[in-house]
Formats: C-alpha cells, sequence, structure tokens
C-alpha cells in the first residue's frame, strides 16, 4: 500500500512539471501572466550526499545565489524530499537566472496554480 501511494505521488508530480513546463497558463487562455518582480518557483536539484540535511542543502544553494544564509532561509517556503528532490522558493529574475547556472539545479519552474473548473467555458 505504501509503495503505490509513493508511486501516485510520484506520477502526480511529475505530471504537474509536465504541465508546467508547457507553458499553459492558469486560466488556460494562452497569455502568459507578466512576471512579479518576486515570484515563487520550484526548483528540482540533484539528490544531496547520503547523509546530508536536505534542508541544510538547499540552504546553501540558495544562499549562494540570494547572498546570505539568512537571505536564503527567507527565500525558501518549502523543502520536498519524498517525490523528488527540491524546494519551492520566491526569486527575482535576476536571482533565477543565477539560480538556473547552478551545478545542482536540474529545473526551476515557476508555480503555477490550476483549476479545474473554468467559469468562462460554463457548457
Amino acid at each position: 500500500m505504501r509503495c503505490a501511494t509513493a508511486a501516485v505521488v510520484i506520477a502526480f508530480t511529475v505530471l504537474a512539471i509536465a504541465a508546467a513546463s508547457t507553458g499553459a497558463t492558469a486560466a488556460g487562455r494562452g497569455k502568459p501572466r507578466a512576471p512579479a518582480s518576486r515570484g515563487v518557483y520550484i526548483v528540482t536539484v540533484k539528490p544531496s550526499a547520503g547523509g546530508v540535511d536536505s534542508r541544510a542543502y538547499y540552504i546553501s544553494i540558495l544562499a549562494a545565489v540570494v547572498g546570505s544564509k539568512e537571505k536564503a532561509e527567507e527565500a525558501l517556503i518549502y523543502s520536498y524530499t519524498t517525490a523528488l528532490s527540491g524546494f519551492a522558493a520566491k526569486l527575482t529574475p535576476a536571482q533565477l537566472a543565477v539560480l538556473r547556472k547552478h551545478p545542482d539545479v536540474l529545473q526551476a519552474l515557476p508555480d503555477v496554480k490550476y483549476s479545474l473548473h473554468d467559469h468562462d467555458n460554463l457548457n
């Protein structure tokens, strides 16, 4: 049962990342939102070495981008450890550009909120 739950979580995560990378928007109208000064991004990273605390690993990656451990702790929103290795962080476009060049970062995608119900198409 536990293995099946893990498989469902992994499948959902893969689908969410794939949907986010297609450039779809929250409203599904094909118009991308204007980038905010600071946005939330889901960052997937290479797994940390055995025995290394995941949160400390994520903070070290963020600190290299934002300038200090304190600023990294403020930027970190959530740590992912079960289905993928990564975190959610609030970053400026300039910080995002630097983060994407970090050797441990696999990808960084905007956190997009999707709705299953579209109020404009009530057919």
